[in-house]
């Protein structure tokens, strides 16, 4: 008998309101289902019992797929001994721990330090800026693997920081100075170099918060219908530009740019008089699910950004950037997180052979493309991707040129172009970005290019020109293959190989197209006239020399 328990839940993405209503004073017993964001960080009055499950679900760096992982795994001793603390606080408690004594004991004394759970990459940059020696000697309290070394240097790599032989590139040396994770001050640094800056000032901000929007599970569809309003059909980036000039608009401040809207949307922000006093802000924000709290983080983070920007003397763009600026922007610090959708089924194929699906939480009004990013990669349940946008692969060349791996396919004449055309393929960490792009192959290897314009131009006679030599070559052939006919032999005109080796002995190494042989022989044949014309005796067999005209008129 006795009043039923309240049962109360404790969760790092709880709104406000829920949260605190775990410190409020209850009137009976009260259960609190909580995740570890209450091992150190809270404490919550009135615990005399502990049940301690004796896992929790870490972030950790997956150095072999570049993603973040939240897989659950055992805690260590020292978080366990922190879980049980949780109910001494007031007076003495009680410490359940469902799974064997052995098992703890088995277990690591302390959690893992974060330099062995994260990318290296922000450490190895600021240690090369500060000439502080390599990475492997420097003498770290817990030195990481070399694998995660290896890692921070291929993320730095991949965003252009450093060159093959490690060092800082330009561009390593400006990320240097930007105290940003690097990807995100890959994307700012772009972002300026493409009049976008505005824009992602907004973005990374909000990349580097907790989502400010709220999503109770008991009115999640309400929270969900709220949203609606901000989320756009491409880009949920597009959608952090129209939260963020929402919030503004109920601070006075209007004429936000908005990526590809266009110029008739206000670039420089104005105040008007219909701003709200804070307390009908808070009201207006939370009314659509809006969480006030992360909202100030987010201008907070935001006006940081600003003050290095100004630092730096960069300019802001006076114009909102088009979708195609602030994605590419967005794009040369997310290389690693493009996908291809596959033919026949959801996932999307994305870098070193993973397959990852859109976020079920993705704030997109309609599918993404076939192509996009991921502002991450978060292993859960299965490997979901966070913060996506369509994306138009032909803008991948132009940012990831130094990450592309080419192959050149089926190198053949084309008799229009008058050139040696091959079908490039270009892959970014195994996805296929084209595969039949026409690149001319007297640029790639003028060698083979070459020998392919004098087998198919030449010897075959494939090849439209008012050269006079391929005309004379052209009768003459003529003339030698009727003799053959009339004289009812197959032996009368030389073999292929022998022309070709006529041709090859003529035409210097740089000749490998039309153009090039037109050039070369405007100066050449005035010196020589016949130089590259045939003669009757180079194109008979010597047993055919009686084969003539006379003979067979």
């Amino acid at each position: 008998g006795g009043p039923q328990p309240e049962i109360l839940r404790l969760f790092g993405r709880l709104s406000q309101a829920d949260q605190e209503a775990v410190f409020n004073p209850g009137n009976g017993r009260r259960i609190v289902l909580a995740t570890n964001v209450a091992e150190t960080s809270l404490t919550v009055p009135g615990i005399r019992y502990v049940v301690d499950s004796g896992v929790a679900r870490d972030k950790r760096y997956s150095y072999r797929t570049k993603v973040e992982q939240l897989q659950v795994e055992a805690i260590s001793q020292a978080a366990a001994n922190q879980r049980a603390g949780r109910c001494g606080r007031v007076a003495n408690g009680i410490c359940i721990r469902p799974y064997d004594e052995k098992d703890f004991t088995a277990r690591p004394p302390f959690t893992d330090p974060e330099i062995l759970r994260s990318s290296l990459a922000g450490v190895i940059l600021r240690m090369k800026s500060l000439r502080l020696g390599t990475v492997e000697a420097f003498p770290f309290l817990e030195a990481p693997r070399a694998k995660a070394i290896a890692d921070g240097y291929e993320l730095l790599g991949e965003l252009g920081a450093v060159d093959d032989d490690n060092e800082l590139t330009p561009i390593g040396q400006e990320l240097s100075r930007l105290p940003l994770d690097p990807r995100v001050g890959r994307m700012i640094l772009e972002a300026r170099n493409r009049e976008a800056l505005s824009e992602v000032l907004i973005i990374a901000s909000a990349l580097s918060v907790q989502d400010v929007r709220d999503r109770p599970m008991d009115v999640a569809q309400a929270a969900d219908e709220k949203h609606k309003k901000f989320d756009d059909e491409k880009s949920e980036f597009m959608g952090y530009l129209k939260l963020w000039a929402w919030i503004e608009e109920g601070r006075g401040v209007h004429g936000q740019p908005i990526a590809g809207a266009g110029a008739g949307v206000a670039a420089t922000p104005r105040i008007d008089s219909h701003k709200l006093s804070n307390r009908q802000q808070e009201q207006r924000l939370r009314e659509s699910f809006v969480n006030p709290r992360r909202v100030r983080e987010w201008r907070d983070i935001h006006a940081q950004l600003h003050t290095v920007v100004a630092e730096h003397g960069w300019r802001l763009n006076t114009s909102p950037a088009t979708y195609e600026q602030l994605h590419l922007a967005m794009l040369a610090g997310l290389l690693g997180n493009v996908g291809c959708k596959s033919e026949d089924d959801e996932w999307f194929l994305g870098a070193r052979g993973i397959k990852f699906w859109r976020h079920p939480g993705a704030h997109l009004s309609k599918k993404p493309g076939r192509w996009l990013i991921a502002a991450e990669l978060v292993d859960t349940t299965r490997l979901y991707g966070r913060g996506l946008a369509g994306i138009d692969p032909q803008w991948i060349p132009g940012v990831a040129g130094h990450l592309l791996k080419t192959q050149l396919l089926e190198p053949h004449w084309e008799k229009k172009a008058a050139e040696v055309i091959a079908l490039q393929r270009a892959t970014l960490y195994g996805i296929v970005v084209y595969a039949t792009r026409r690149v001319n192959f007297g640029n790639v290897d003028p060698k083979a290019a070459r020998e392919i314009f004098i087998r198919q131009a030449l010897v075959e006679d494939d090849w439209d020109s008012k050269l006079p030599f391929i005309g004379h070559n052209r009768q003459l052939l003529a003339q030698v293959e009727e003799l053959e006919h009339k004289s009812r032999r197959q032996d009368v005109l030389v073999d292929d190989a022998l022309i070709y080796a006529f041709y090859d002995q003529q035409l210097p190494a740089n000749v490998h197209s039309g153009a090039s042989l037109e050039r070369w022989s405007r100066d050449e044949v005035k010196r020589q006239p016949r130089l590259l014309q045939l003669t009757r005796d180079e194109l008979m067999r010597h047993e055919a020399a009686g084969i003539t005209g006379s003979a067979f008129p």
